[in-house]
């Protein structure tokens, strides 16, 4: 199984349009110790040919021309790109999905919470169903994945819930602390191909629970929320005025931190993915970068290459 990262930043990318963070300038002036990053997103495949993207970042049609992986190679009109998989419908995951709307046959897999976002937004119409098909998966189901002309591409996944929050641009105050969330907004996946390897995706994660340690244990990869280095971080930068618990992630630093979670579980690789454009670590000669490699841990880079 091979795994492509497209894209290792938060919502917004790193540099950020209008952040002038000191990290930001860094990024925007080429600093080699600041590299630039598209919003988060990878792709993976079993063969090499047959690709699925795992969510649709904002920033997708450059992170197809930047990989030429997924650049067509058969005729006038081709993408390797056989499906698609949404772990949640905030606008960093599927805005991507209007790139996509050439004809172009797809699978579109999703929980019926997500999907159902996308039906009542009729923008998304510009994926043709002709073409495009949307597939409900089913929270601890695994889910064999297909091309859309219902050929395998030697991948499952099984979805499970993670704790997080509804997408910002869905949140329903009138519906109480949780603003409406329930367990199918955020889901993490287990990708599997059949050679026996497998690893984890969760980009999004609010807390780490008993269920979400005891199935990460141990693991051969996981990539992780790597969102924020303390929870008021936008706060203290005087960036923004939400917490990390808020937005639905947890802080890799601190006793509840990503950091002191994973010190026990014996995963043998640990990779940060979706880290906002006010984090640290982003920064290669940072203290906080040296803490999480210290602790065994990598940050994702747009175009990080895994074999497994």
């Amino acid at each position: 199984m091979r795994i492509r990262v497209l894209g290792s930043a938060a919502g917004g990318g790193y540099p950020q349009w209008n952040c002038n963070h000191p990290n930001s300038r860094r990024a925007r002036a080429n600093d080699i110790n600041a590299t630039a990053r598209t919003q988060s997103s990878l792709c993976v495949s079993a063969d090499g040919e047959n690709w699925v993207l795992l969510n649709a970042s904002p920033d997708l049609r450059q992170q197809i021309n930047d990989n030429e992986i997924l650049h067509p190679k058969k005729g006038l009109r081709h993408s390797p790109i056989k499906s698609i998989v949404l772990t949640n419908a905030d606008v960093d995951h599927v805005a991507g999905l209007l790139n996509l709307r050439e004809s172009q046959p797809l699978n579109l897999y999703g929980t019926d919470r997500v999907l159902s976002v996308l039906k009542d937004n009729t923008i998304f119409n510009v994926l043709n169903p002709q073409f495009v098909a949307r597939k409900t998966v089913m929270l601890d189901d695994r889910c064999e994945l297909s091309a859309f002309d219902g050929s395998e591409i030697g991948l499952t996944i099984t979805p499970f819930s993670v704790p997080g929050k509804v997408a910002l641009w869905l949140e329903d105050k009138t519906a109480g602390d949780n603003f409406g969330t329930v367990d199918e907004d955020t889901i993490a996946l287990e990708i599997a191909a059949r050679d026996g390897s497998k690893f984890f995706y969760v980009p999004a994660c609010a807390q780490m629970t008993v269920s979400l340690s005891e199935r990460l244990k141990n693991a051969e990869l996981v990539f992780f929320d790597g969102t924020l280095w303390v929870d008021d971080e936008m706060i203290k930068e005087q960036v923004g005025v939400k917490t990390g618990g808020r937005m639905g992630h947890m802080s890799v630093s601190g006793k509840e931190g990503t950091l002191q979670s994973f010190a026990s579980l014996n995963v043998k690789r640990k990779i940060f993915i979706h880290i906002n454009t006010t984090n640290p670590i982003l920064a290669s000669d940072s203290m906080e970068r040296k803490l999480v490699s210290e602790a065994g841990w990598e940050v994702a880079q747009d175009g990080m290459d895994i074999k497994l």
